[in-house]
């Protein structure tokens, strides 16, 4: 497709030339700046989600403190982003503060005279540009891969995907860590297509350093992406001189070295003595995850956080999948979560894309590149004791976002008809849940409407709606008792909610407005399933995420 919309470049009038230049662009300019509408929307509407409020509160103290103290389970980069948004604040927190990374995002946020939504809004907006960014390197990629067709479809599907607006909206650290990711494949993927490989080598290097200074579930690539940067060199080819080969592999190296240096760097730019004293209860891991805990050349306080994340992977955690709540992980959730979750355009434009790489011999040297870490971090993620949401395998939407554009590259007759229907009927989909992403579920499972009955927490219900919910009482319920089950980070007195808890009297007490986080609802037990049990259907719901039943 691509050399016919050449030919035909080649063959027009010289005046329209000019302008068939600035088709792509323009496309290109669209595509993010919608994406930039919604997120900037969705960023100003929701309130804090659960995690939030601790990378926040992270944040600040970096600016006032300059320690590492709290959120040392994850490496600093991410909130450092985070950090350049709240410096237009000038956020105050109390000297005197003393108490754990929970009490301090609370702090933070509703308890040193700051501006809720004003911090929200600038820890999150540094995060809406990294993901506008990423976008356009989804789009180069892509385009390197299959020529500007496959750049602009692989752009759309990214633009458009619900869980990458959502967590790209949010002051998270998903999206960020796997589009530094993808921005080191792509790189070591040009240095292999150039004879320069000294040029996108030392910036791949960089790259996956911000990958895993970001997020350490980046960390199970960091071989895959060495590996790659090595097929950039001849050292793996047969028949290469020694010294050849040793020069290869000693560039290799200094992609390893500039990650470390990287991630050194993260931390010395927070404090730049290293103070650090490991926290009260830190596991001791023993094994093989000890060993590599205690070989890794990173900082004490980064080793000590993988530490801490072990400890997280040894506990038990509650889900909820397809109505059912158990205690453990299923290690088909996210494959079922992500069937829920994704635009069913999208998910057959996946798969097509990855057929075309494996069976396309022109495109299947691109299958290490973009099959192979989604692949390996995904069966990484699904041996997780943490089953709660689709953002633990974010890279999904923003790997397989490039390699669905090897469809452009199908010589089928209707190949490239059908992809483009299927690409409108992914922003069809994703326009239609507008402005709320974060509970999508695509049309087979009956909408956001309906996700809380098949998944839950960062699925569907993460504590972002309380804002929504004090307007809702405020326009349509004024002056009726308000009892409120709410799972959140977020003070709900803070947003004018003045609600009581009712779970703390006798279930014959609770007479008025019966507000529950959908949630809670998934895993009710105990007094609150028998609460609900005798108040009916709702009545109401607000950003398909908390549920209004009336008790008389």
């Amino acid at each position: 497709m691509t050399a016919d919309l050449e030919e035909r470049a080649a063959g027009a009038p010289a005046a329209d030339r000019p302008r068939r230049r600035w088709v792509v662009p323009l496309l290109v300019l669209v595509l993010l700046g919608q994406m930039a509408a919604v997120m900037v929307t969705t960023a100003v509407q929701q309130t804090p989600t659960i995690d939030e409020p601790v990378y926040v509160g992270t944040a600040v103290t970096y600016l006032e403190q300059r320690t590492v103290r709290y959120n040392p389970e994850h490496p600093p980069l991410g909130k450092q982003f985070m950090a350049l948004g709240l410096a237009f604040a000038s956020p105050r927190l109390d000297p005197a503060f003393r108490g754990d990374q929970t009490a301090l995002g609370r702090h933070v946020l509703y308890g040193a005279g700051n501006d809720p939504y004003e911090l929200m809004f600038l820890a999150r907006l540094p995060i809406i540009i990294l993901t506008l960014l990423f976008g356009l390197v989804v789009f180069a990629f892509a385009r390197d891969l299959t020529g500007a067709a496959g750049g602009v479809l692989a752009l759309t599907l990214y633009a458009f995907s619900p869980d990458v607006i959502t967590h790209g909206s949010l002051a998270t650290l998903d999206v960020p860590a796997i589009g530094f990711l993808l921005t080191a494949v792509w790189l070591t993927w040009r240095a292999r297509d150039r004879d320069r490989p000294l040029l996108y080598l030392p910036l791949a290097g960089v790259a996956l350093g911000a990958a895993i200074a970001t997020r350490m579930s980046a960390l199970p690539a960091v071989p895959v992406v060495l590996l790659l940067a090595l097929l950039a060199t001849s050292a793996w080819q047969r028949g290469v001189p020694v010294r050849e080969r040793l020069r290869g592999l000693a560039v290799v190296a200094g992609v390893g070295v500039a990650a470390v240096l990287v991630v050194w760097l993260s931390y010395l730019a927070v404090d730049p003595g290293l103070r650090w004293t490991a926290p009260s209860g830190t596991p001791v891991v023993h094994g093989v995850r000890g060993l590599l805990t205690a070989w890794l050349p990173l900082p004490e306080s980064y080793r000590d956080g993988m530490r801490i994340q072990f400890g997280f992977e040894d506990s038990t955690f509650s889900g909820f999948l397809f109505g059912r709540h158990y205690q453990g992980s299923l290690w088909y959730y996210l494959p079922a979560a992500l069937l829920v979750k994704t635009p069913l355009g999208m998910l057959v434009l996946w798969l097509a894309g990855a057929v075309a790489m494996l069976t396309l011999p022109r495109l299947r040297a691109a299958v290490p590149y973009l099959l192979v870490p989604p692949a390996l971090l995904l069966a990484v993620a699904m041996t997780g004791a943490r089953d709660f949401g689709t953002r633990y395998a974010i890279f999904m939407p923003i790997f397989l976002a490039v390699a669905a554009a090897a469809v452009v590259a199908v010589r089928w007759r209707w190949a490239h008809v059908t992809a483009a229907v299927l690409v409108a009927f992914v922003a069809v989909s994703s326009v239609r849940t507008f402005p709320y992403y974060l509970p999508y579920s695509n049309e087979a499972f009956g909408g956001p409407a309906r996700t809380h009955l098949r998944l839950h927490d960062s699925n569907a219900d993460w504590g972002q709606d309380l804002g929504r919910l004090a307007d809702r009482l405020r326009e349509e319920y004024p002056g009726e008792p308000v009892w409120l089950v709410y799972k959140g980070a977020g003070v709900p007195d803070a947003y004018g909610i003045h609600a009581r808890d009712p779970l703390r009297v006798p279930a014959d007490e609770v007479h008025g407005l019966l507000v529950v986080s959908d949630s809670s609802i998934a895993k009710a037990t105990g007094r609150l399933a028998a609460l609900l049990g005798t108040s009916g259907q709702p009545i109401d719901e607000v950003g398909h995420s908390i549920s209004i039943y009336r008790r008389p």
